[in-house]
């Protein structure tokens, strides 16, 4: 027996809802029911909760996704489910291919090395501050990083200050006196040995991430391999990622090679040379990256937020992750699981034509300002009328609202964004920041954007 759903909705967006129902042809059996106002977006939990009489034989309700109050609290009262759906109606079929899918971002199968790589002339605090800043965003592992000539006093202090706070700690040097030291110290990892170095291996109980003694010459890797095994010894291979014009496609096929070659063995994948050393945007470096991870079985990274172009690596790194995992687990494409690495373009930018839009302000009937994009341009309206244009100056003589200074800020704030949106191909939802992903500093969550405003100019009255 199929699922039916109860959807509410507002007078205006009923019958577009029902039309994208229709278009849908879902397998689950549906009611839509309007709730008694006029925009849905103003529809509050407390308020269905004193107006709807009738669940109609639901299995569940699904409520516009902007619609405001404690849902659990709901859901109580009306013994069933109640679930927002998403901020646009037409994002209906891919909520609902979305939750076929039942897709779950809460797990990974890499772990991020965060290479902190100037720690020699770091206090102890000052390491830790940043070690858990890198754990926030996803770290795994805190990597220690030594400096060539440079004399690192407080290694062990940082490493037991770190161990004490309960990070696991790697420590990366070419030196074996610095691995030696880190190790005995309580790091758990050794970035990097080779085979001339591998008897450091030996005498201590971290796990030591293996690089070629000459990075482009990948045949010494069996000999240790082999060595390894036979000692029952716990190791990772680092073949070792080439930054662009400098061996990058070599490197992606030694990886490849090794893979290949050893299909069980632990590696890793040192994707700071990629996002360090390109001046692009890191968010489509690390997806791509971390997809190269997933399909080669490589489940350690080491990032670095080095650069200032960097600054959000970590975190990206740990989106695609699980981006990747999800996308393997369910055998499709790494498409419409999150948007969180989409932080200049969106899957639908426009999910509304002029024509619709048109329709849309036919049925005003108050003073207040809607505010929408199209492929066209940036629309605004009222009862008084449509205006669209793509420079937003070319709207202001339009509006009237020459003395009123809190309206026209407001509006000139929003009709800014609408404009960023359409040059980048951006969702743009009147009363909401634009939606950067993992980004920007600040998300939507973060902002009651109300507050910036002066009392009463939202959708202001003229």
């Amino acid at each position: 027996m199929s699922e039916h759903i109860l959807f509410l909705t507002g007078k205006l967006a009923e019958k577009q809802l029902r039309a994208i129902l229709e278009k849908m042809q879902p397998e689950f059996t549906y009611t839509v029911h309007q709730i008694g106002v006029k925009v849905a977006a103003l529809m509050t939990a407390e308020m269905i909760a004193r107006r709807l009489q009738d669940t109609f034989n639901a299995d569940r309700i699904i409520l516009p996704g902007r619609c405001r109050g404690d849902l659990d609290l709901l859901s109580k009262k009306l013994k069933l489910p109640v679930e927002r759906g998403p901020e646009e109606l037409k994002d209906l079929p891919l909520f609902f291919g979305k939750q076929a899918l039942h897709i779950d971002l809460s797990r990974y199968d890499v772990k991020i090395f965060a290479e902190i790589v100037d720690a020699p002339n770091l206090t102890v605090d000052e390491v830790i501050q940043r070690a858990y800043y890198y754990k926030e965003n996803g770290a795994n592992v805190i990597d220690i990083g030594c400096l060539p000539d440079t004399p690192f006093d407080n290694m062990e202090a940082i490493i037991q200050g770190l161990k004490q706070e309960g990070f696991t700690v790697s420590i990366d040097s070419l030196e074996t006196d610095d691995l030696l030291r880190g190790a005995k110290a309580g790091a758990d990892y050794m970035l990097s040995l080779h085979e001339s170095t591998l008897w450091v291996a030996d005498e201590v109980d971290a796990i030591p991430i293996i690089i070629p003694e000459n990075h482009t010459d990948i045949s010494c890797l069996d000999r240790i391999v082999k060595t390894l095994q036979d000692k029952n010894k716990a190791f990772i291979v680092d073949p070792i990622l080439d930054p662009i014009h400098f061996g990058f496609t070599d490197s992606i096929v030694r990886y490849h090679t090794v893979r290949n070659k050893f299909p069980d063995i632990e590696m890793m994948f040192g994707v700071g040379n990629i996002t360090e050393l390109t001046h692009a945007d890191t968010a489509g470096m690390n997806a791509l990256l971390l997809g190269m991870c997933s399909e080669l079985n490589i489940n350690h990274i080491l990032a670095t937020e080095v650069s200032q172009h960097t600054s959000r690596a970590i975190k990206e790194a740990d989106i695609a992750r699980r981006i990747m995992y999800a996308a393997k687990e369910h055998d499709t494409l790494p498409k419409h699981i999150s948007p969180d690495l989409m932080a200049l373009h969106e899957p639908s930018p426009f999910p509304y034509q002029l024509s619709e839009i048109k329709d849309f302000a036919a049925d005003v009937k108050d003073p207040s300002f809607r505010i929408q994009i199209s492929d066209e341009g940036v629309h605004i309206y009222n009862r008084d009328g449509l205006h669209s244009a793509i420079d937003p100056f070319d709207l202001y003589p339009k509006l009237q609202v020459e003395n009123d200074a809190s309206h026209a800020f407001y509006l000139g704030v929003e009709l800014t964004r609408a404009e960023t949106a359409w040059q980048l191909g951006k969702r743009f939802n009147q009363d909401q920041s634009l939606n950067w992903g993992c980004a920007a500093k600040i998300t939507n969550q973060d902002v009651d954007l109300h507050s910036f405003k002066p009392a009463g100019t939202t959708l202001k009255k003229q």
